[in-house]
C-alpha cells in the first residue's frame, strides 16, 4: 500500500512539472493590450514581431524586434532568464505566424511565452 502511494505521488509530482508541449497552442496564454503595454512600459517584455520586415518597418509595438531579422541567431537575442516574459505576435487574430517563435522559445526552455493575439491590428 505505501508503494503504490509513493507511485502515485511521484507521478503526480512529474505531471505537475512536466515540460509544455511547445506545438500546442495553448501552451502560450494570450496577453491583453493592456496588460502588453504594463509590461513594456516596466520593460519586462521581450517582445517579438514575426510580420516580416517590410511590415515591420511600416509599424511594430514599441520595443519589439524584428523576428526575421533575429531567427537565425534567435536564442542568442532572447533574454537570459528563462522565466522572463516573452511575447510574440503577428498581423491579427487570424494571423498564426506568432506561433513559430512562441515555440522556437519554448523548445529553448523560456516558460513564460504569451501570445499577443490582436497583433499589429490591435495595436
Amino acid at each position: 500500500m505505501k508503494t503504490l502511494v509513493f507511485v502515485a505521488i511521484t507521478a503526480m509530482s512529474f505531471s505537475t512539472f512536466a515540460a509544455p508541449n511547445c506545438a500546442e497552442e495553448t501552451s502560450y496564454p494570450e496577453i491583453t493590450k493592456t496588460d502588453l503595454q504594463t509590461q513594456i512600459k516596466n520593460k519586462s517584455a521581450y517582445v517579438i514581431d514575426v510580420n516580416g520586415t517590410k511590415s515591420f518597418t511600416k509599424r511594430h509595438i514599441d520595443t519589439a524586434v524584428n523576428y526575421e531579422n533575429i531567427k537565425s541567431d534567435f536564442a542568442k537575442s532572447l533574454p537570459k532568464d528563462k522565466t522572463a516574459l516573452v511575447v510574440a505576435y503577428c498581423g491579427g487574430p487570424s494571423c498564426v505566424a506568432w506561433k513559430q517563435a512562441a515555440e522556437e522559445a519554448c523548445h529553448l526552455g523560456y516558460t513564460n511565452v504569451k501570445h499577443f493575439k490582436d497583433g499589429i491590428k490591435g495595436w
